[in-house]
């Protein structure tokens, strides 16, 4: 059997309209690669169609299938199953563009052919494929990241205000997730964040490989970045942000950390606490109100620290926090503004 360079797991759930265009992304491919479809559950007809791409595609595609446990414990099944050195995270309803999947191989396995084999993480771009929208966005890192050769979090520049490493962006070495003591919890959604999160703490050698490989999309009513689903599982975007917060604090208490993870970290963390922050406002009922300064309460007693970094000394931060009826107005008014340049749900 080809040793596997690279494992890409395709969490599914009733993704029977749209999984074909994803696993054509992806195959055939080279024997040194492996697509691991996970059938969660699903109550249509993706575990046949996947079957259907593993007996076309021996060798290349496996499929799990196994109870609904959410987005979270797909992953986990992919990763127990992974037999890649690599692994990436491609959902059903997303694909990638195939000429940069094809550099993304070359560069990992030129390396390894060199014995250059030890990097924890790979990022590439994503381009947000929103439906209606002619000109498509495209996350890159390329003022941030050094390009083309391996850097640790001490090269890492400030990111911009709409620039973070999302799970679309990431190879990680399969390792790392393992030895990091990676699980996602079930039954949650927006635990992508944490997978783009936690492991990023036990990174030592990254690389940025600048290709618009990921193409993330955004249209359909159900999907759970859309804002009516998130406003209506808020309960499980709070439950994601202090999982992040309280990471940030077990790292934080760390003698080595590098001051390059800690300030990446706080970024993420600002990003998603103000969506926290700005749904609640959106949704306006006087429980959403009392929850989102709750959760303020909570970091301000908890953290000063992240109080102070997240909230009173961050632009973001107070923009999202405007007091009263007029200020809630202004801080949806900024969202919605930012949700139109960026097309992001």
């Amino acid at each position: 059997m080809t040793a596997k360079l690279l494992t890409v797991v395709v969490p599914s759930y009733n993704s029977a309209d749209y999984l074909h265009r994803c696993l054509d992304s992806l195959v055939p491919g080279p024997a040194d690669t492996e697509v691991v479809v996970v059938d969660d559950g699903s109550r249509d007809a993706t575990a046949q169609i996947a079957r259907g791409y593993a007996e076309r595609f021996p060798g290349i595609v496996r499929v799990v299938s196994k109870p609904n446990g959410g987005h979270g414990s797909a992953i986990n099944a992919g990763l127990a199953v992974a037999q890649g050195r690599y692994i990436k995270v491609v959902d059903s309803d997303d694909w990638v563009d195939r000429g940069a999947y094809a550099s993304l191989l070359d560069m990992l396995r030129e390396r390894a052919e060199r014995g250059e084999d030890d990097l924890d993480v790979v990022v590439s771009n994503f381009v947000y494929e929103k439906d209606g929208r002619r000109t498509k966005r495209a996350v890159r890192y390329r003022d941030v990241l050094p390009v083309g050769e391996v850097f640790d979090w001490d090269d890492v520049e400030a990111f911009g205000v709409s620039q973070y490493i999302l799970m679309h962006s990431l190879v990680y070495r399969t390792a790392l997730l393992v030895e990091c003591g990676l699980v996602l919890p079930e039954h949650t959604f927006y635990v992508d964040n944490l997978y783009a999160y936690v492991p990023l703490a036990d990174v030592r050698t990254m690389y940025y490989h600048d290709v618009d490989l990921y193409r993330y999309y955004i249209g359909r009513a159900d999907q759970s970045v859309n804002e009516s689903v998130m406003i209506s599982r808020l309960d499980q975007q709070l439950r994601v942000n202090r999982m992040m917060l309280t990471h940030l604090q077990e790292v934080r208490s760390r003698d080595d950390v590098s001051k390059g993870l800690v300030r990446y970290l706080v970024h993420y963390a600002k990003i998603v606490s103000a969506v926290s922050s700005v749904l609640l406002a959106r949704a306006g009922t006087p429980a959403a109100l009392e929850e989102r300064d709750r959760f303020w309460r909570e970091v301000r007693e908890t953290d000063p620290w992240l109080y102070s970094r997240l909230r009173s000394r961050s632009v973001m931060g107070q923009v999202a926090n405007l007091p009263g009826r007029p200020g809630r107005g202004l801080s949806v008014l900024a969202y919605l503004v930012a949700q139109r340049a960026v097309g992001f749900n």
